[in-house]
């Protein structure tokens, strides 16, 4: 089906959102701004919005084959994709598979201690008040989400955690953001806003046209055309 921008509804800090002629689809398009520490930091790098959109339209495509419904309808051009229209939990959803960053300092560990089972953590996602962590309960209790919402979020994310693993085989620590983090009668996954910490002398935070670029790399090697 041919979809066609119309009027712009969102711009953040990597894409601009626009309607279309059917009130359920929008049309992401990526940017090649760049930021860093909630925005504090910018710049531009170009063919970055190109690489996001490749990269998660493919990986919308490996979770929806392993059973993990997500907003992708069609990838329109290098740039921009139509999608499913949400509405998006104010929540942060962080995977953690070993030790390392904020989670390392915050808890007087040293970097790299690998975890028997994964841990989640949420964060109340407002660049305002820094991303503040917060536990279900605050969650519930603030309406940022409800029981079910947070049983969905993390069911979806160690699923996801778990496939990005097997794909990601350098990936030793993976940190998920906005995963299952979408209101939608089908519960639908947005990884668009996902952040990858790698192994620990390539480790990176920040850093995204990096880890896109480590990522292409695993493209490659599935025989991505």
């Amino acid at each position: 089906m041919a979809y066609e921008k119309q009027e712009q509804l969102y711009e953040g800090k990597a894409k601009k959102v626009f309607a279309t002629a059917d009130p359920e689809i929008v049309i992401v398009s990526y940017k090649d701004d760049a930021t860093a520490f909630n925005g504090l930091k910018k710049g531009t790098i170009v063919g970055k919005g190109v690489i996001n959109n490749r990269m998660s339209n493919h990986m919308m495509r490996k979770l929806e084959a392993a059973g993990v419904p997500t907003h992708y309808v069609e990838e329109l051009s290098d740039r921009e994709t139509a999608v499913k229209k949400v509405s998006i939990v104010p929540l942060e959803v962080i995977i953690r598979n070993i030790s390392a960053g904020s989670f390392a300092k915050r808890f007087g560990v040293e970097e790299g201690i690998v975890f028997d089972e994964p841990t989640i953590e949420f964060s109340y996602k407002n660049d305002d008040l820094g991303d503040p962590l917060m536990n279900a309960y605050h969650a519930v209790a603030l309406k940022a989400a409800t029981w079910e919402e947070i049983d969905l979020i993390k069911k979806y994310a160690f699923q996801v955690n778990d496939l990005l693993k097997g794909f990601l085989s350098s990936a030793v620590d993976l940190q998920l953001e906005d995963i299952g983090c979408v209101r939608h009668p089908d519960h639908h996954v947005n990884t668009s806003a996902c952040h990858f910490h790698l192994r620990k002398d390539i480790y990176i935070q920040h850093r995204e046209y990096q880890i896109q670029r480590i990522f292409i790399k695993a493209l490659s090697r599935s025989s991505l055309s």
